[in-house]
């Protein structure tokens, strides 16, 4: 089976300039995100959270331990935005902090009984929204294509530090 046209390297990609704006591709890319956090912000809502704090929460919960530092390089958001996410996150006992045993001005971010069991809420919304989709194109390659076509769309091609979670592994099991 060949590749999709879509499924050149990125290099590739950047090198070839579109004979026009991809209109369609990304109104439906809009829309898709749109659906696909709306799930999880009806969820978050109840709890007076929002997308950040989902974000974070999601970090925590598959690598209980992730420094502060490692987490504002994979968010990519500024140290005054996440210390308020995670001042609200903590403070209503999702998120613990600990100091690290190395260096003990590290912050170790731990997701608390509650906050795996809301991330994992959380994830099985959108797991359920993502399987869905997925079944309506081809079962053999289905999903290798579309990670494939997500990891394209990252600047680098892969977020700081996640390639073991991307592939599917859960470093807290």
């Amino acid at each position: 089976m060949s590749e999709p046209s879509w499924a050149a390297t990125a290099s590739e990609a950047a090198t070839r300039e579109p004979a026009a704006p991809a209109y369609e591709l990304i109104e439906l890319f809009f829309f898709a995100y749109r659906d696909f956090v709306a799930d999880a912000d009806r969820v978050l809502g109840e709890f007076g959270f929002g997308r950040a704090h989902h974000r974070v929460l999601h970090f925590v919960a598959r690598r209980p331990g992730l420094p502060v530092a490692d987490l504002l390089d994979v968010l990519q958001i500024t140290k005054q935005s996440l210390n308020r996410v995670l001042k609200e996150l903590i403070g209503t006992g999702y998120v613990r902090q600990r100091a690290g045993t190395a260096d003990r001005r590290q912050r170790l971010l731990f997701p608390t009984e509650e906050g795996r069991e809301l991330a994992a809420r959380l994830a099985r919304l959108q797991t359920r929204r993502i399987r869905r989709a997925l079944a309506a194109g081809p079962a053999d390659e289905s999903e290798a294509a579309v990670r494939r076509f997500l990891l394209g769309m990252i600047d680098g091609g892969d977020p700081t530090g996640m390639r073991p979670l991307a592939s599917g592994g859960n470093p807290s099991e």
